[in-house]
């Protein structure tokens, strides 16, 4: 008799320890509600970015405290609230938002998000053309609707008005490589490339072959084509449109440094991997840590430590709908891959719009441009340089003088694939497709995935 009190007291215990603790749980995060709710509303500096976060499990939340911390590791004010405390007046007073959403089930918000999806994003919300933002999705690809939520919440905030800082990334369970891809954009915008990485890629030994300078004489920084011989164990096999990390170093047999991305300029049916990379200088003259690895310090023969992560929205179509593939400078990298892709697969239905600096010096890869414009590879190709008339003149002012055309292509059913810089072209083109297509067409071809970029 005695025992089965015991028994029972401990069982009264531990249930008692268990509400305890849930009590104090539940209390704690109240008062973490309470404080990041003080912190939204409270007065911050122009240039502070908050980070929303929309969870269901707990992922969301925690990456969104790792993306917080990485950035004021780059020295920028964060603050960090759950999306649910966000509502149109909230949303419309922030200059900066990164949301990091988490999806339930089949496309559905997390429980916690339910209402800010079923009142705010139904409900009338101040224009937020002021708003500059980007979205970390968070799904499994087993399921249908893959990253549904974050998906509907990036293509809302475009129908606000609000521009993205670079474009969705999308996270399929947890892969380290879609979340090292995050952690790259965060890098460029606190302007800080040396941003630890969460994860250390699993890197192989790749040799450097050939570096060839493409722009001799050009008033840009050097560009070059390098060609990197596969590991000892075989290359392994990607798809135009992937990414290389490279882990650079400092200097030979150095210590690696934080992983840079550039994108693949070569099929595996070429034997090689080859890359596009211009040589960049910090404001005090020194080399960029990537490009200075890549174009000055490694020598050929040297091993170049890499790993290829696939980049899903920029594979070329699996059919032969016609593609107006539009870039600059080093952008023709993903672009060249994607163009080899189609020529083997006999697909000719490609336009190529492409835009440097002078003809004379800065016509990447130009007598393979012209020799795939001779074999109907290219059925079309508009080389654009901006230095080379009194007016500057981009790819963008192209597409508008070509506006019949565009809307001609599309109406074929055309995709359209754009790569190169974040800053001037890629906002410019995406301006000009606008006037040219209309918001809401261009919407629906991203949508429909007809509309796809690769844009740093």
């Amino acid at each position: 008799m005695t025992f089965r009190w015991i028994a029972a007291a401990c069982v009264v215990l531990a249930w008692l320890l268990l509400c305890g603790w849930a009590w104090r749980r539940a209390r704690r995060r109240q008062a973490q509600a309470a404080q990041a709710l003080r912190d939204l509303d409270a007065s911050q500096a122009d240039d502070a970015i908050l980070v929303a976060y929309a969870s269901q499990t707990g992922q969301a939340e925690a990456l969104a405290a790792q993306t917080a911390q990485s950035l004021r590791t780059g020295g920028l004010a964060v603050r960090v609230a759950p999306l649910a405390q966000l509502d149109g007046a909230r949303l419309a007073a922030s200059g900066r938002i990164l949301f990091i959403a988490s999806t339930y089930g089949e496309g559905d918000a997390p429980d916690a998000a339910a209402a800010f999806a079923s009142q705010t994003m139904q409900a009338a919300t101040p224009p937020l053309d002021g708003l500059r933002y980007a979205v970390l999705a968070l799904g499994d690809s087993d399921y249908a609707h893959f990253c549904g939520f974050g998906r509907r919440l990036d293509e809302w905030l475009r129908q606000q008005g609000a521009t993205p800082l670079f474009d969705r990334v999308e996270v399929d369970g947890g892969d380290p490589a879609d979340l090292r891809h995050w952690q790259h954009h965060l890098g460029l915008l606190a302007g800080r490339a040396d941003l630890p990485d969460w994860e250390t890629p699993a890197y192989e030994a790749w040799r450097l072959a050939g570096r060839e300078l493409l722009n001799p004489g050009s008033e840009g920084g050097p560009c070059y084509l390098l060609t990197l011989a596969p590991p000892a164990s075989g290359a392994p096999v990607w798809l135009a449109g992937d990414i290389a990390e490279i882990g650079p170093r400092l200097a030979r047999g150095g210590a690696l440094q934080p992983h840079r991305e550039y994108s693949i300029a070569s099929l595996p049916a070429d034997g090689v991997l080859q890359l596009l990379v211009r040589q960049m200088r910090k404001p005090d003259g020194t080399l960029g840590v990537g490009s200075g690895w890549l174009t000055r310090i490694a020598q050929p023969g040297d091993n170049i430590a890499l790993r290829i992560r696939g980049n899903r929205n920029f594979h070329a179509p699996v059919d032969g709908r016609p593609m107006i593939l539009i870039g600059n400078g080093t952008g023709l990298a993903g672009l060249r891959a994607l163009i080899k892709a189609r020529r083997a697969a006999g697909h000719e239905r490609n336009w190529l719009v492409f835009g440097e600096r002078h003809a004379a010096h800065d016509n990447f890869c130009g007598d393979e441009i012209a020799a795939w414009r001779k074999d109907g590879t290219l059925a079309r190709v508009d080389s654009v340089y901006s230095r080379d008339q009194p007016g500057r003149r981009y790819v963008q002012h192209c597409l508008l003088e070509q506006a019949a055309d565009v809307r001609a292509w599309i109406d074929e059913g055309a995709a359209i694939y754009v790569c190169g810089s974040l800053q001037g072209m890629a906002g410019g083109v995406d301006a000009a497709l606008r006037d040219i297509l209309g918001a809401e067409r261009l919407q629906a071809l991203q949508h429909d995935g007809r509309y796809r970029r690769d844009v740093y």
